[in-house]
């Protein structure tokens, strides 16, 4: 596919919805429409453009983005086809990020989620122009009327249509242009002429002609030339968002949608830039998106394929993007991100290799990339989605979309030795491309664990790992960290005393201990007199306490929290002392202390939010009591739902993310962080 020369003849659109809403086979029937493709393909039967991962195959939805590019009058619309199913909503971010707007695809002939309202708050979070697009007109179940009064429900009195379907959606009649492919009964006359004032009145209410309202109300009729234009402003400006009904099967309502794309969405040089820093802090100004301006790119997406390798999909900014160009490959996620496990910071200079316009899986070599163009390039070995791609010589660094923190913990082993000697790399490979997946290796319960979205992203990182890299792994109980602590004071003598001819070791101590409050930590006190422990020994008395500590002193061999120590006598030797010595009998002096106490196991509490609507607090204060939370209040979030704080034990919460889905209908979202350790029942 040919490359466009400038940003104002690109469209790069973002297509949001549940999943099942038709957003797969939209693609396909506008693709068939501009002759890219001969014959349209299906979801059930894993043909589409879209749906090329195997995984999608499987599970019959997407489950990551894809691009599929077309032309329609002269301008090159991209279109970015976003997983519905809230496990993948890093990769409908990533879409969002990359396009200027959006078409928010629904069923007319199914009901309208709750989940699909979290979809709807997704574009709304970042300010996008969208237009609804009003699916399976041609569906026997499909109602018009009923599924339009939802969305506007649900979206607000913003949403309104541009056309109507006739004759069971067989055609459409367009409500500023009256145009219809036949004569109009006196009843579809009429509720066209209603439906066409609620519809001029609510662009008027968006138009920057403050005296357009005044005119319309005192029986001036509006030009249709004025109404368009005011009411490409007030789709740019996501104030209004019009709702073209379609049949994707049947081609109704395409070339309306089409209208809607090329005239009525903005270009990419109306959408606000992302914050840019140079890679050591400062921010940049300026930069607009201009195919002359200095490079800025970024990583959207990021695949392996088997023949050509890593390939990275990069939405362009600034400048222009061109095949073997040397780049500079910025990625910083923890200067904007928390919990990055997995995904390191680095800065590299690569050099560029093929350029692609992709369909699908399918790349389409192209010459170059300018601003505003999405483009596939092959071979940058280091890039991992969310980096920044700019000049060598004048490196940049642009702030990465947000993600929601993965909240499911999957404990996984290799399965054989020669699975354990890939899995590591592998593991780099796959959070190269998702930056919601978080690789742990548990220094405490020494179990690899994956951070993920919830069970359906899961299965296919393990699918992907056998399929791709062909690492079988198997799943474990995921095990919760605990300690321990002294439940009073004690007394404890380490003797480690070693002599049997020539240098040896010698070194008692003697310590008390006492307990400190939750989340104090360690303390050590030295009460040392009369120089039973010469002063250069009593920093590693201090070091020994603190590796028997880290280490477990009991049987279970849990590590130690919250104790004060102090060090009251011991003995050295001249000769046989040393500072290794030391570090040993304060280990030993700790574990005789154990046997002379009680001691409590800790369990870690984690503080969480729990964002829901209210229809489904209840259900949630219910759930959280039977996983012994302690709630500690609630408040009113800006977007209307009530955000639940609580502390709730770590071992309570490690499937919650998958019952909070349950319970809240999707519509729930979970933030948590560790708060302490406490005592663990029995």
């Amino acid at each position: 596919m040919p490359a466009p020369q400038s940003s104002d003849a690109i469209r790069n659109v973002a297509l949001v919805g549940p999943s099942g809403g038709g957003k797969t086979t939209l693609v396909e029937h506008l693709l068939l429409a501009h002759g890219v493709i001969n014959r349209p393909g299906s979801v059930e039967a894993g043909t589409t453009v879209s749906d090329w991962d195997a995984a999608e195959h499987r599970q019959q939805r997407s489950v990551g983005l894809s691009l599929a590019s077309y032309v329609v009058d002269g301008v090159k619309v991209n279109l970015l086809d976003t997983p519905g199913y809230a496990d993948y909503v890093g990769e409908l971010r990533a879409g969002l990020r990359a396009a200027e707007c959006a078409l928010f695809v629904v069923s007319a002939a199914e009901a309208l989620e709750a989940a699909t309202r979290g979809l709807w708050a997704e574009c709304e979070a970042v300010g996008m122009p969208r237009a609804v697009v009003m699916t399976k007109l041609d569906h026997p179940r499909a109602d018009f009327p009923g599924a339009l009064a939802a969305i506007r429900s649900a979206f607000g009195e913003s949403v309104l249509p541009l056309y109507l379907p006739l004759d069971g959606g067989s055609s459409l009649v367009g409500l500023l242009s009256r145009h219809s492919a036949r004569e109009l009964s006196g009843v579809e006359r009429s509720e066209v002429d209603e439906r066409r004032a609620a519809l001029i009145e609510a662009i008027i209410e968006e138009s920057e002609d403050e005296s357009l309202m005044e005119r319309y109300l005192s029986g001036e009729e509006i030009g249709f030339d004025t109404l368009v234009d005011d009411l490409e402003t007030a789709v740019a400006r996501a104030g209004f968002h019009p709702v073209v009904p379609v049949s994707a099967t049947t081609g109704v309502g395409l070339a309306a949608l089409d209208e809607v794309i090329a005239q009525g969405f903005p270009p990419p040089e109306v959408h606000s830039m992302p914050a840019v820093f140079t890679t050591a802090g400062a921010q940049v100004r300026g930069l607009r998106c201009d195919p002359s301006g200095p490079l800025l790119a970024e990583v959207v997406k990021t695949t392996s394929d088997s023949y050509v390798g890593r390939v990275s999909l990069v939405r362009v900014f600034s400048g222009t993007l061109r095949p073997d160009t040397a780049v500079h490959v910025s990625g910083h996620s923890s200067a904007f991100r928390e919990n990055q496990a997995g995904h390191a910071d680095h800065d590299e200079d690569e050099r560029t290799s093929t350029l692609s316009s992709p369909l699908g899986a399918t790349l389409r070599v192209t010459d170059k990339g300018v601003a505003g163009d999405l483009v596939a390039v092959a071979k940058l070995s280091r890039a991992e989605t969310g980096d920044t791609i700019s000049d060598r010589d004048k490196p940049l660094l642009m702030e990465p979309w947000p993600l929601p923190d993965p909240q499911l913990p999957v404990a996984i082993v290799a399965r054989t030795k020669s699975d354990e000697d890939r899995l590591g790399q592998a593991l780099v490979r796959l959070a190269a491309e998702d930056p919601t997946l978080r690789v742990q290796n548990n220094p405490d319960t020494h179990q690899l664990v994956l951070w993920t979205m919830g069970e359906a992203h899961a299965d296919v990182l393990i699918e992907r790992l056998h399929e791709r890299f062909g690492v079988s792994v198997d799943r474990q109980e995921v095990l919760v960290a605990t300690r321990e602590t002294f439940t009073g004071p004690a007394a404890g003598v380490g003797r480690h005393v070693k002599q049997s001819g020539g240098h040896g070791q010698y070194a008692v101590c003697e310590i008390e201990v006492e307990p400190l409050g939750s989340g104090a930590g360690f303390e050590f006190v030295d009460k040392v007199v009369g120089g039973a422990v010469p002063r250069q020994y009593i920093p590693s008395v201090q070091k020994g306490l603190v590796a028997a500590m880290q280490r477990g002193v009991g049987l279970a061999g849990r590590p130690m929290v919250d104790i004060r120590v102090t060090l009251v006598g011991g003995k050295a030797h001249s000769v046989d002392s040393s500072d290794m010595a030391f570090q040993t009998a304060a280990g030993l002096a700790l574990r005789d202390a154990l046997n002379h106490a009680d001691v409590t196991v800790l369990e870690p509490v984690d503080e969480i939010e729990i964002a829901v609507d209210d229809d489904h607090v209840g259900a949630i204060m219910g759930d959280l009591a039977a996983r012994r939370a302690r709630v500690l209040g609630s408040e009113v979030a800006p977007d209307g739902r009530t955000v639940v704080h609580a502390e709730a034990p770590a071992v309570e919460l490690l499937t919650y993310a998958t019952s909070l889905r349950s319970l809240s209908h999707g519509t729930g979202s979970l933030r948590r962080r560790f708060a302490r350790y406490d005592p663990a029942p029995g």
